[in-house]
């Protein structure tokens, strides 16, 4: 019986030192998982919560970009660029909430999946898009612009994965951007160049890609 709790006694603090470092590792991980400018996702943990969240039907994707960024960045500095970043980070990752996900996908580019509870989708957008329109707390109050969103509804296209859907995002978004609309939704109108997954003037996009088409 001694013997066994002197070994017991021995072992406790490789126990505790093994389980402290688990803890740290779990942290580092989650911290390489953040954008360390707006504490959203990174596109990796991004694409992985939203592929799971992809299961549900009710599932909405959405594609954001900042409007008129470069020209915020020109005229009042990159702090006022973070600034601006990191408002709208809050805001989406808050009208997502609990049940959905945001991340940032890179620059002033973000995308989020949200659960549509009620069908309400372009009402709820709209709403974000009012939000996402505030000037910055804190800041300059010419410190803000608005936000082109293109969104879709998984269900409406059961073939395509996570990178589908946000294509079609995208797509739509550059037609909300390019009309002035503040958000739209994919299957809606004009379909834009895209190779895989980009439209044309995208990273990875060739200058030479078709038209994909027109919607009905």
């Amino acid at each position: 019986m001694n013997t066994l709790v002197t070994v017991l006694a021995a072992a406790a603090p490789v126990a505790s030192g093994w389980t402290a470092h688990v803890l740290w590792l779990r942290r580092r991980l989650n911290v390489a998982r953040r954008d360390p400018l707006t504490g959203l996702r990174t596109r990796e943990a991004f694409t992985r919560r939203a592929t799971a969240l992809l299961r549900d039907p009710r599932a909405i994707v959405v594609l954001a970009d900042v409007d008129r960024f470069k020209q915020i960045n020109d005229t009042f500095g990159h702090a006022a660029g973070d600034a601006l970043l990191k408002a709208t980070a809050d805001r989406l990752a808050h009208h997502v909430g609990r049940s959905g996900v945001a991340g940032r996908l890179g620059g002033d580019e973000f995308a989020a999946v949200l659960i549509d509870d009620h069908g309400a989708a372009a009402d709820m957008l709209a709403v974000l898009h009012g939000v996402l329109a505030r000037p910055v707390d804190g800041q300059n109050l010419a410190v803000h612009t608005t936000v082109s969103l293109g969104w879709t509804r998984a269900a409406d296209f059961p073939g395509d994965d996570l990178s589908g859907l946000l294509r079609r995002a995208d797509e739509a978004m550059y037609a909300a951007k390019q009309a002035h609309a503040g958000s739209h939704r994919a299957g809606l109108g004009r379909l834009f160049a895209t190779v895989a997954g980009r439209r044309a003037g995208r990273t990875g996009a060739r200058t030479d890609a078709p038209v994909v088409g027109v919607a009905a």
